[in-house]
């Protein structure tokens, strides 16, 4: 586990450039899934923006891993073109910013069914095309409502596109009603990196551990097969009236796991997964 490397979706933590970098260097990360700044989505940048934010990361030691883009979260009835061009340029800003891989998904709107999934492969292998040349690597992510929601849909994309890889989600299998190691037995060796976020039987998302999306048990085959990042992205709510509680400490009032700042939100996280770390 010595070789794993923290990555953050630091947007989670505050919403500058300069809160994000905060929140990762006292915690002690230096990798960056970099999905927003001041709440712009990083495929909208400019490029004297790319350049200003690169300075700053530069200065502060901190390497963009990954672009955090929703390039395939968008209705499969859409106009294909105008996501495919979106992805031509997150493939720019990502090569910009030295960025290894681009995260992605694979459509809303088809429920899974048979008759979508040709003009999904031809959609995704399309994506890919657009990465040729470059040092840039395309990564699916599972998440509930797209194509590759479950294990055994994302196992056809990327058996289909070998050139495609592979994000696993845990919390987002947990969403799905798929059991994380049974994904991961049918995923490994299609895996790139790892996002680090937990959640109940419900949905409900929660520290890293204190859900059942086996991480612990999970990291190890992770680090075995050679995988070395993993991001977090806690999604822990944020209850900025939690210290307006009549009764201090009635935490029942808003359910579990919920912060005052998101800065709260992201150090727990980050903490809890520090602690399963250490732990293995």
């Amino acid at each position: 586990m010595a070789d794993i490397k923290l990555c953050a979706f630091a947007d989670e933590a505050g919403d500058s450039l300069a809160e994000q970098i905060k929140a990762m260097q006292e915690n002690g990360i230096g990798l960056l899934e970099l999905r927003t700044i001041d709440k712009k989505n990083v495929t909208k940048f400019t490029n004297d923006e790319v350049k200003e934010y690169k300075k700053q990361l530069d200065d502060a030691g901190i390497k963009v891993w990954s672009i955090g883009s929703p390039i395939g979260k968008v209705q499969i009835s859409a106009d294909f073109n105008i996501d495919l061009d979106l992805c031509k340029r997150t493939v720019e800003i990502a090569d910009m910013f030295g960025a290894k891989s681009i995260r992605m998904f694979s459509f809303y709107g088809t429920n899974g069914e048979a008759q979508y999934r040709d003009t999904v492969m031809e959609r995704l292998a399309k994506y890919v095309e657009t990465t040729k040349g470059t040092d840039v690597t395309l990564c699916h992510e599972n998440e509930k409502g797209i194509y590759g929601d479950i294990a055994a849909r994302c196992l056809e994309i990327h058996q289909n596109i070998p050139e495609l890889k592979c994000v696993f989600d845990p919390a987002n299998y947990v969403q799905c009603g798929q059991d994380t190691l049974e994904a991961w037995a049918m995923l490994e060796p299609y895996v790139f990196y790892g996002h680090i976020k937990d959640s109940l039987a419900d949905g409900s998302i929660v520290p890293p551990g204190k859900g059942i999306g086996h991480i612990a048990e999970y990291l190890p085959k992770f680090a075995a097969k050679g995988c070395q990042v993993l991001t977090l992205e806690p999604h822990l709510k944020v209850f900025s009236a939690l210290k307006d509680l009549e009764t201090p400490g009635d935490e029942s009032k808003v359910g579990l796991y919920h912060f005052e700042t998101k800065r709260d939100a992201f150090d727990c996280a980050v903490n809890s997964l520090k602690e399963i770390i250490k732990e293995l």
